[in-house]
């Protein structure tokens, strides 16, 4: 059985993006691009909202990865051999590999594809990782909070819902980013 991870880049006062939708103050350097490898080289199937989706398709293509460090290529080779599912009622086909569309987050089939799974799912995006918290779906949490506050934003957890959580690992990379890993032990 594969654990759901919620896993975000998030300002300290918790926001995955600005007032503007700008996350440029979250660009990992190497040294986190690595830990971030290490996670995703884990997921099997990772679970996306539209945006999200549409955030991180870039990875499909090569054209842009040429003289970008070895950190950022092999980050290509991990999405790409990740199964994805992109939880869309507007987005009318995928361009990626290994991807299908849900229109509707249906709490039940994540729980199947959780049981059926031999590898960890990730989730990704703040409306459906949302779904995912107030269902009770998540097991762990890894968070990367960086060295900024945005003032608000989009919110990277969801409003009205409690978690009781227990801090896993936790590390500080040189940039000044911290990395937190928690087992959710129950959402109310």
């Amino acid at each position: 059985m594969g654990k759901l991870i919620y896993a975000a880049n998030t300002s300290l006062d918790g926001y995955l993006e600005d007032e503007a939708g700008s996350f440029d103050w979250s660009v990992p350097d190497e040294e986190v691009h690595a830990f971030w490898n290490e996670h995703e080289r884990h997921i099997g199937t990772s679970l996306y909202g539209r945006r999200m989706y549409e955030t991180m398709r870039v990875w499909e293509n090569d054209d842009w990865l040429t003289d970008e460090p070895a950190v950022v290529r092999e980050y290509a080779r991990i999405w790409r051999d990740a199964d994805k599912v992109v939880y869309s009622t507007t987005l009318a086909e995928v361009s990626t590999a290994r991807t299908r569309i849900e229109r509707a987050f249906d709490p039940q089939a994540v729980r199947r594809l959780k049981e059926t799974s031999h590898a960890d799912l990730s989730i990704g995006g703040a409306t459906v990782g949302a779904e995912a918290f107030r269902h009770g779906l998540v097991d762990e949490c890894v968070l990367l909070l960086c060295p900024v506050t945005v003032g608000g934003g989009k919110p990277a957890l969801p409003r009205g819902v409690r978690l009781d959580l227990d801090l896993l690992d936790h590390h500080r990379f040189r940039n000044g980013v911290v990395s937190l890993r928690y087992a959710v032990r129950s959402a109310v």
